[in-house]
């Protein structure tokens, strides 16, 4: 398969756990307890191929889990190119769910952290019409290095770059000026409020887009159950409100939004018509257990 679409990025197996009332400190609480594929990167090539777009994946996981976790991209039509880890076991997220379906994270990358150039030869970049990137690979030395090197390649090709944010916790930890900074050549971001915040500032949503996009020539605010927002540099700022949706499960709604919008992107939309596909989809994505899309 020739892709239309690159995603580079984390691979996870996400545990969720759904408490039966509140945490009982110090002893036991019933819960239902489920395990599922995950990783943003690898649930928005998911989602995309759900979409039907060409889409390819590159990620590290741990080489015992290899085979199952191509199997699993397989299935919604997505060609894999997993690096095998002989030491670190495939990443693992622990999901506490609250009653309205947000969610807190436990997380160990794993062999997420120990992507590297080799893990990316410039050859996946043939025939691809966008690169995106999965900001969470940007948070270790190594995928850094790694993964600064294959978008300055792409960007050699002519080809553009998107990047999704991911973790306002890491940002805030690293600092805006670095990630800036490391990410100059991406041609849109994604973020959502808090990230937004941490790279500029909790200004609100209007002037945070503005903000922005005054540093990526595209910036796109996932506001969660309030919609979207767009932002171009020096052009107006599009708005998209969110269908209305019982949140059974956010987990990868941000995902779903991303493949939505990228999927329309590699169609020609419009950014109206992108952020109109992305909201859509990532509402759809709430409403059952798990980052990707069910199982065909």
């Amino acid at each position: 398969m020739t892709a239309d679409i690159l995603v580079v990025g984390d691979v996870m197996t996400d545990v969720i756990v759904r408490p039966h009332g509140p945490l009982v400190r110090g002893s036991d609480r019933a819960a239902t307890i489920r395990p599922f594929p995950g990783g943003s990167g690898a649930n928005q090539a998911a989602w995309l191929g759900h979409l039907g777009a060409q889409v390819a994946f590159a990620g590290r996981v741990g080489a015992g889990d290899a085979a199952a976790q191509a199997s699993l991209l397989r299935a919604h039509g997505v060609e894999p190119h997993l690096a095998e880890d002989a030491e670190l076991p495939t990443g693992l997220l622990v999901t506490l769910l609250d009653p309205d379906g947000e969610r807190s994270f436990l997380s160990d990358r794993g062999a997420n952290t120990r992507l590297c150039a080799a893990d990316l030869p410039e050859t996946l970049l043939d025939g691809v019409r966008l690169l995106h990137v999965s900001g969470y690979s940007l948070f270790a030395e190594g995928p850094r290095a790694a993964l600064r090197a294959f978008a300055a390649a792409a960007g050699q090709r002519g080809i553009p770059v998107t990047l999704d944010a991911c973790s306002a916790g890491f940002l805030a930890e690293l600092g805006p000026a670095e990630f800036q900074e490391w990410t100059s050549w991406a041609e849109t971001l994604f973020a959502n409020e808090d990230e937004a915040a941490a790279l500029v500032g909790p200004l609100g949503p209007r002037r945070q887009l503005a903000a922005l996009s005054r540093i990526y020539p595209v910036a796109v605010l996932k506001r969660g159950a309030a919609g979207a927002m767009a932002a171009t540099r020096g052009g107006m700022i599009l708005t998209e409100p969110a269908p209305a949706a019982v949140a059974l499960d956010t987990t990868g709604a941000g995902d779903a939004f991303l493949a939505g919008f990228l999927g329309a992107r590699l169609r020609g939309a419009s950014l109206a018509a992108c952020l109109a596909d992305g909201v859509a989809l990532g509402a759809r994505a709430t409403t059952h257990l798990g980052g990707r899309p069910p199982q065909p």
